[in-house]
């Protein structure tokens, strides 16, 4: 049993680690070589919506016997492959065009929510000045986004290299205090065999 404990051990471990360094470095290249990073970026994005829509496809044709509706799979899918076919061949601006209207569509969304939020605490008799707050920064940014794309772009390329480094780092936090558990159970079972 000690041995099934012992590499389950070390394959989280290693997961831990391996998946922790991986964060960091994505982070760090991201930071380091921006343009490298968004050049990938558009990439990743067309490739990804050639493939779903693909996907898509197929599995609207395979869902025609059972899915009276299955044509909408189809269109989708016909949309998502089209679209990363044009991305790949206007490589990149079709693709970071979608990343900041994308952007600036989630922020008007989220600022008109939180707007509507506000009003409705305040109907309720609820704090309701920092949701207001919220609404409105978010669809000044979202004016914002549209006007300025560049900065629009260096802001989704921070967030992500932000975010690879800081669950990486996680990652490699979680790894060490597995490293600690691994002793204190050690010790643990020497002290209960000791007994």
């Amino acid at each position: 049993m000690s041995a099934v404990i012992r590499d389950a051990y070390r394959r989280a471990w290693w997961a831990l680690v391996l998946r922790g360094i991986l964060g960091v470095a994505i982070g760090a290249y991201i930071l380091w070589r921006p343009l490298d990073s968004i050049a990938a970026f558009a990439l990743l994005i067309a490739w990804w919506a050639l493939f779903t829509g693909v996907v898509q496809v197929v599995h609207s044709i395979a869902l025609r016997a059972v899915f009276s509706r299955w044509w909408v799979l189809l269109l989708s899918g016909l949309v998502g492959a089209a679209f990363g076919i044009a991305a790949l061949f206007y490589y990149p601006g079709l693709s970071l065009a979608f990343a900041v209207v994308w952007v600036t569509w989630w922020l008007l969304l989220t600022g008109g929510l939180a707007i509507f939020a506000a009003v409705v605490e305040r109907n309720l008799g609820i704090s309701w000045a920092w949701t207001l707050a919220f609404g409105v920064l978010s669809i000044v940014a979202a004016v914002f986004a549209l006007m300025s794309p560049p900065a629009t772009l260096a802001a989704i390329m921070g967030l992500i290299a932000g975010f690879a480094i800081v669950s990486g780092a996680v990652q490699l936090m979680a790894a060490f205090k597995l490293s600690s558990a691994k002793a204190e159970v050690g010790d643990a079972l020497r002290g209960a065999a000791a007994t």
